[in-house]
């Protein structure tokens, strides 16, 4: 079962930008994207004569560039499907258009979006990995962050394991083309899937951090987490947090708003490496190695 979370189903619209001197962008939202919403504000307040002027920045190609134009220079859209600007405003927007005194718009955080795939591998092959990690327990080592910062992440990680790394990396290139569908991002050539086997027991966690924040890891586009681990579950909380973005200057920043996402089971999820996440502490009575919190996490970089 493959999903991708919203809390509705909000349809992809793609939008052409018109801007002054013939200019023209291309570019994709959700219906329900505060992005658009405010786009519709702009033209409408130009209809009402309304000069209030803002700066848009819009990220293109996942953030690696962006389109900034002054809201004067923006001139109309051309939507494909359809769509009505006037049902994209708020109501109190709608009512008060002509008398606004408010200031210049501010552009909302950047919701965040990530896939949710259930069953990723069969039963068989998850109980086969799970048996295998469960006796290669004194290969683990304790984890640490290219800052070496101290307290700042604690579990265990597995560096190579060979049979079961080619099974991950093999069946994510099987779906890639449709992870990046669901996720509305441009097809990219794989460069590597990197890979690393961690365990999360008592008191582990990850704090706030981004996976592609260094020169040596800036192509890394999308971050994956396969969840497994021993039944009847033995651990509670390790949730995984997705922030929500907002641009602040040249660079990308977490906003307040987030995703939570509950380890489960045989499940995989994939995000954008970009976005700021953190591993929650996880607590585990027994503090047993085999009733952590097992995941394969990697990257997917691109040429």
């Amino acid at each position: 079962m493959i999903t991708t979370v919203s809390e509705s189903e909000p349809q992809e619209v793609k939008i052409q930008l018109l801007l002054a001197g013939g200019h023209q962008y291309t570019i994709y939202l959700k219906s329900d994207a505060p992005l658009l919403q405010l786009l519709a504000k702009t033209l409408l307040s130009k209809h009402q004569k309304n000069e209030n002027s803002t700066l848009f920045q819009i990220p293109l190609a996942e953030g690696h560039s962006a389109l900034c134009f002054p809201s004067e220079h923006l001139v109309g859209m051309v939507t494909e499907p359809p769509i009505s600007l006037q049902n994209l405003q708020p109501q109190d927007t709608k009512n008060n258009l002509k008398n606004s005194t408010n200031t210049t718009p501010k552009i909302n955080n950047l919701e965040s979006h990530y896939l949710l795939i259930e069953n990723f591998l069969s039963q068989s092959e998850n109980k086969q990995l799970l048996n295998y990690v469960l006796q290669r327990k004194s290969d683990f080592s304790p984890t640490t962050t290219s800052t070496k910062a101290e307290n700042y992440r604690r579990s265990l990680v597995l560096y190579s394991f060979p049979k079961f790394q080619e099974l991950i990396v093999n069946r994510i290139k099987e779906i890639f083309p449709d992870v990046l569908n669901k996720l509305s991002i441009p097809v990219f050539s794989i460069a590597e899937i990197e890979s690393q086997l961690t365990a999360h027991n008592n008191n582990n966690f990850y704090k706030i951090h981004n996976d592609n924040g260094s020169p040596d890891t800036a192509t890394r586009v999308l971050t994956y987490v396969y969840y497994f681990y021993r039944e009847p579950k033995a651990f509670t909380e390790g949730k995984l947090i997705i922030y929500d973005s907002k641009i602040q200057g040249k660079y990308y920043v977490k906003a307040q708003t987030f995703k939570s996402i509950e380890p489960t089971n045989n499940t995989i999820v994939f995000f954008l490496s970009r976005y700021m996440h953190e591993v929650l502490p996880v607590t585990c009575p027994s503090q047993d190695f085999a009733d952590s919190r097992f995941t394969i996490n990697g990257w997917i970089r691109r040429s």
